[in-house]
């Protein structure tokens, strides 16, 4: 998942970008709403994160412009963060596009749930578990596993690394749809981390070697990027 962050103290900025790092996130982040207004008409994001106390162009102006259809990720979650705790506000950064907003001083494991919970809903999944076939990918727990019958028998661990989470959730997530390959490679990384698209080879490699033992085939579609199927044992759920 790539993810914008727009925060103008870097300090906040830094430690904002560690935790969503370190939860397996790609993060891109602009410190105005002028660089982000740039950034979001040519680039797409699956969720943004805005101050709401911006120079210039504040966050609430901000999420305002970015939900014109010409924007390129006008239709995408926005979780507002501000020191402001007045009710107006809140209405008024509400009211202007942003899908939440959480009150500075707040604690990082609530701005990740908070997160998902957007994301979720932005990809129409009704639950944390994502479910493919015999595949569960719990998105809060950050866990993968395989069940036999239908979640009787006990799961079965699948260990992944942090990339090899990020390809899977992101087809699980458009499963059965395809995922395009460039949209993989943004979803691994941000902008200031370079890895090439032979790179996504790699660790789609690497998850056919987990998934194929348990039913789960990964199909190259040539000239556009990989789908998830079930292989002829394996049983929807």
């Amino acid at each position: 998942m790539r993810l914008l962050l727009v925060e103008d103290d870097v300090m906040v900025a830094s430690g904002i970008k560690l935790g969503l790092t370190d939860a397996g996130y790609a993060v891109d982040w602009v410190g105005s709403g002028e660089r982000a207004e740039e950034v979001l008409r040519s680039e797409t994001f699956d969720a943004a994160i805005i101050d709401i106390g911006l120079p210039g162009i504040d966050g609430i102006e901000l999420t305002r412009r970015l939900r014109r259809p010409e924007v390129a990720s006008h239709a995408m979650p926005v979780l507002m963060l501000t020191a402001r705790d007045a009710l107006q506000d809140r209405v008024q950064g509400l009211d202007h596009g942003a899908d939440d907003y959480m009150v500075k001083p707040y604690e990082l494991p609530e701005l990740l749930a908070r997160l998902r919970a957007l994301l979720r809903r932005s990809q129409a999944a009704l639950s944390a578990v994502l479910c493919f076939g015999p595949l569960e990918l719990d998105t809060a727990g950050r866990r993968a596993c395989v069940r036999a019958d239908c979640g009787a028998a006990p799961a079965q661990p699948i260990e992944l690394g942090p990339r090899e989470w990020t390809v899977l959730e992101y087809l699980m997530l458009n499963a059965p749809k395809p995922a395009r390959k460039d949209k993989l490679l943004q979803a691994l990384t941000g902008w200031d981390k370079e890895i090439t698209p032979n790179a996504v080879e790699v660790y789609v490699s690497r998850l056919r070697g987990k998934l194929e033992p348990h039913g789960v085939a990964l199909r190259s579609i040539r000239g556009f990027g990989y789908r998830l199927e079930l292989l002829a044992a394996a049983e929807p759920r």
